[in-house]
């Protein structure tokens, strides 16, 4: 195939197994983000293909050429972390320009510049480093990464390290720059709306295996197994004689229908559950509820409730049904009597 292919990868280190088995393919001018916990293995997966770890079994390749003999600074990788490893010696221009020592001098000026036009950051060639911003950096980073025209981008975690409304800028003006330049992008995060917000597909890994990997609204709205669920946000889980108490018509005994964060809603007509707590989160208010089962859900309402019960019912667009095998439906066949048909968009923000 044109682009990465990635066959039964495994990262060790020591007799710990950080990457187990993982296959994943790449296209050229993808881009494909990888989210998981705090030692899914998502970064260890990375640093594998990258070259920085060796593999214990499996197999990397570009265009069909096998990596595995191929050093880090030949396989024609780009890589940028979180802290962005910018040289504080060098002025923007030089740090830019690192990467094009095979250029001819004179063509070095005019890619730095365009590149400085393409992050945002036109007239900064001879700033400091000092001088920049956490976000600044990251986009001057950015720009050293792509100078020399690596045909994978490699990123790990490049926003992390910043406040979210800048975060959540920059990951609109990165996924620009990368659909501009055509650049065939990995990208690793724990930030669900980042990857949502940037990437084609989107993989979820734990323990070192890629549970899921589907475009962004089908990973949401299909996710293959409770695991893959839960980690979405879709919580709590109740039996399908529960769900059905709360309004929900199709899911079947032995089924488990996981509630999203726009699962649950607000129906005079619903059915009245104690009100436990109520917070603000970011111009919502979150009420936290007792459900008949005894487990407890949240719901997403524009204003702050005062009773000491709360109509609700469950949407089934918002709501997963995981089968007994893992496999998993979400609003297929289900519906309630005041919504049959009707479709909400998740609770994601994709491109």
């Amino acid at each position: 195939m044109s682009g990465l292919d990635v066959a039964g990868a495994v990262v060790r280190y020591g007799d710990l197994v950080a990457v187990d088995g993982v296959d994943l393919a790449l296209h050229s001018g993808e881009i494909v983000a990888l989210l998981g916990a705090s030692g899914s293995g998502k970064s260890s997966l990375l640093r594998g293909i990258a070259g920085l770890e060796p593999l214990a079994a499996g197999r990397v390749a570009w265009d069909d050429r096998d990596l595995s003999a191929v050093p880090v600074h030949q396989r024609g990788f780009g890589l940028m972390f979180q802290d962005g490893q910018l040289f504080s010696h060098l002025s923007v221009a030089g740090n830019i320009a690192y990467g094009l020592y095979r250029e001819p001098k004179p063509a070095r000026r005019p890619r730095v510049e365009e590149l400085l036009s393409l992050v945002g950051l036109p007239g900064y060639a001879n700033r400091k480093v000092s001088e920049l911003s956490g976000g600044q950096a990251q986009r001057v980073a950015l720009a050293r990464s792509l100078a020399p025209r690596p045909r994978l981008l490699l990123l790990d975690e490049p926003l992390s390290a910043l406040d979210r409304n800048l975060r959540e800028h920059l990951v609109g003006v990165l996924g620009e720059v990368l659909r501009t330049t055509g650049t065939t992008a990995l990208y690793v995060t724990h930030d669900q709306d980042e990857a949502f917000a940037l990437a084609d597909r989107v993989g979820v890994m734990a323990e070192g295996r890629m549970l899921q990997l589907d475009a962004p609204d089908t990973l949401w709205r299909r996710p293959a197994s409770r695991a893959v669920a839960g980690f979405l946000g879709y919580e709590p889980f109740l039996e399908a004689a529960a769900a059905t108490g709360l309004g929900l018509v199709g899911a079947d005994a032995g089924e488990l229908v996981g509630i999203g964060p726009a699962g649950l809603v607000v129906d005079a007509a619903g059915v009245a559950v104690p009100v436990v707590g109520q917070r603000y989160q970011r111009g919502e208010v979150l009420i936290d509820v007792r459900l008949p089962d005894g487990q407890l859900a949240t719901v997403r309402t524009a204003q702050k409730h005062d009773g000491a019960e709360l109509a609700v019912r469950l949407d089934p667009a918002g709501c997963a049904v995981i089968a007994a095998d893992g496999s998993a439906q979400v609003g297929v066949g289900l519906s309630s009597p005041q919504q049959v048909g009707r479709r909400q968009q998740p609770d994601r923000v994709h491109h």
